[in-house]
């Protein structure tokens, strides 16, 4: 909420409006249009202002606003706010129990860190062994294929003789 209120726009279409009511008459004799002009413009200025004050006002019973506030105020980091905390049997809990459990928490949520390091250590060395014993899969492979290429070749020997 600023200085005014949130009033500003109800003020700076007031202030508009009270320049165009007092230039009005002084240009009314200075140009027929002008009359116009200043006829259609200062009850519209009036309108939108009483408009931009009453929607304010709505505003602010809608959402209880505090219209009237002390900018003076400043609020302290430094308030020091104490929650009370109560277990589902309506009994509180004490700062030193809230601390005993924080700690209790977090030694537990260390060593599941720690488990979860040992076990993906675990799954990179059994990935690294299922490569390995894919490559040896692919060297037998590879023997055999040469075993079957070194009979079929002596076999051709055999009959070209």
């Amino acid at each position: 909420m600023g200085y005014l209120g949130n009033h500003l726009a109800t003020v700076v279409t007031g202030v508009f409006a009270a320049i165009l009511t007092g230039l009005w008459p002084y240009f009314v004799n200075f140009a027929p249009i002008l009359n116009f002009v200043f006829t259609m413009a200062v009850p519209i200025t009036w309108f939108l202002t009483f408009t931009c004050w009453i929607s304010q006002k709505s505003t602010d019973y809608m959402h209880k606003s505090k219209t009237h506030t002390s900018h003076s105020e400043k609020k302290s980091l430094n308030n020091s706010q104490t929650t009370q905390i109560y277990t589902s049997d309506g009994k509180q809990v004490s700062s030193t129990e809230i601390k005993v459990a924080q700690n209790e928490l977090s030694g537990e949520l260390n060593k599941l860190k720690e488990t979860v390091k040992l076990k993906d250590s675990e799954i990179e060395r059994l990935n690294q062994e299922i490569s390995n014993l894919q490559t040896l899969v692919q060297i037998e492979s590879l023997k055999t294929e040469l075993a079957n290429l070194k009979m079929l070749a002596s076999g051709s020997k055999i009959k070209d003789k």
